[in-house]
């Protein structure tokens, strides 16, 4: 008999926090339990990567008639209706969470549907009071926007705020220039909302490539997002039923919404951390080792919470290192090493490895860069760019980074990442035959460097 109530006891039931409790139960045969304050699934299948990229897809509706026009469809212009698509995707979110609870159910996971916290390093509190044991309790509680320090910010929203609007604003003001505010801006643009991006930084996108960034920032003005790049908001107030705001580029302006995009912070706060000498980083992450473990032997923690890759499909693959680290006696580190990302912004961008500037700070390399009119909208008479961009070692020959902008970026580069994952080479690419006509082809048909650093 074993002196706890559970083998494990996960607390957050999201990505990360429910597949290591499936797992652990079903392929284990962990006693397991869950617990959750909001709603199963976290941020991403409710208030991130699932609901955004839905809305990513309605705004894009919006140039497709006329593109299906200069094709010789006879279309005629319709309206979007934000009433409409957020009931759907409601139905759609409730959805995906009875698809999770029904995995924990089936695996034979006890779920608690409530907040918890730590007692001591074996205990846990939910906050009807009940204490449960657990010989390993995994931490897997995500992240959550944050507002500046500012007077008036609660005017503001955050992006868990977007999905429960009634209507869609006419305008409204974006502060900042990461992923989360570029793919709105782009969102709310393409729905038919007046957007304005303000970013202090000299560009978005900050830690990607810089010719790729630009790019995207281009394209987004050309598209009507109107950008400020070296701007930061100053004050802001109430102004009849919009947001008065005044800016460091010398404007005030009325928006309907403004959007605070600034940030993120593990959900780490008021859980007992502390008491039990679990240590924290300044943003208040959960410092762990190489196989999650905290300096609390029986403490664990994964995903955005320990503020490593914060990356749905990071924290799964935390989540099953844990497993198979604690209880099937394979200690394994999770691989944090070339992991290829997409952001949803309009247009989107794949990416893997090294950017342009990284790589030439570390070593000799050839960069191969191909810019373009992609057939599809350049017949429809659209102006559209995209990019393909490899980064090879002078010495190696190694594919060091490989970048994208392009529609359907993000599908390009989960598969250019196998490759660059495998330690491809530039020679690797080159041997691969094209396929025609597509966008993609230009990744293995540049032959000649467009620079060497």
């Amino acid at each position: 008999m074993s002196d706890f109530d559970y083998d494990l006891f996960v607390i957050g039931g999201g990505s990360g926090g429910v597949r290591a409790a499936r797992v652990a139960a079903g392929e284990a045969d962990a006693k397991v339990a869950i617990a959750e304050e909001s709603r199963y699934g976290g941020t991403c299948v409710i208030r991130g990567c699932v609901p955004k990229k839905l809305m990513v897809f309605a705004s894009t509706y919006s140039d497709m008639v006329d593109d299906a026009r200069a094709y010789g469809w006879d279309l005629n212009d319709g309206d979007f209706h934000w009433p409409k698509f957020q009931q759907k995707l409601s139905a759609e979110l409730e959805r995906l969470e009875g698809v999770y609870q029904r995995l924990l159910d089936g695996s034979g996971v006890e779920r608690f549907d409530q907040r918890a916290k730590l007692a001591d390093a074996h205990t846990v509190e939910l906050a009807d009071g009940t204490k449960k044991t657990a010989k390993h309790i995994l931490i897997a509680t995500g992240g959550t926007p944050v507002r500046p320090d500012l007077e008036n910010a609660d005017l503001g929203m955050v992006s868990d705020d977007i999905f429960d609007m009634k209507d869609l604003p006419g305008s409204i003001l974006i502060i900042g220039g990461g992923y989360i505010a570029c793919e709105f801006a782009g969102v709310f643009n393409g729905l038919g909302v007046e957007v304005t991006q303000y970013y202090r930084g000299a560009q978005i996108l900050r830690g990607f490539d810089d010719e790729a960034r630009g790019l995207i920032a281009e394209e987004m003005r050309t598209k009507g997002v109107d950008l400020h790049c070296g701007t930061d908001i100053l004050e802001m107030s109430k102004d009849g039923d919009g947001i008065r705001v005044k800016a460091t580029n010398g404007t005030e302006k009325v928006f309907d919404k403004v959007l605070f995009a600034t940030g993120r912070r593990p959900n780490s706060r008021d859980m007992g951390l502390e008491d039990l000498g679990i240590e924290q980083g300044r943003n208040g992450e959960i410092l762990v080792d190489e196989y999650s473990q905290t300096k609390v032997p029986s403490v664990y923690a994964i995903g955005d919470v320990t503020d490593r890759v914060n990356l749905t499909p990071v924290a799964i693959r935390e989540g099953m290192a844990f497993v198979e680290t604690v209880f099937k006696g394979n200690p394994t580190s999770p691989d944090h090493d070339l992991i290829p990302t997409a952001i949803f912004t309009q247009p989107e961008m794949g990416t893997i490895g090294l950017s342009e500037e990284a790589a030439r700070d570390q070593e000799p390399i050839e960069v191969y860069v191909s810019s373009f009119k992609p057939m599809q909208q350049s017949f429809a008479g659209r102006s559209d760019r995209v990019l393909m961009k490899l980064i090879v070692s002078q010495e190696t020959r190694k594919v060091l980074g490989c970048h994208i902008v392009a529609p359907q970026a993000g599908e390009m580069i989960q598969l250019a990442g196998i490759a660059v994952k495998m330690g491809a080479t530039k020679e690797d690419f080159d041997r691969t035959v094209a396929v025609h006509p597509t966008m993609a082809e230009e990744i293995v048909t540049m032959r000649v460097p467009t620079r060497k650093s």
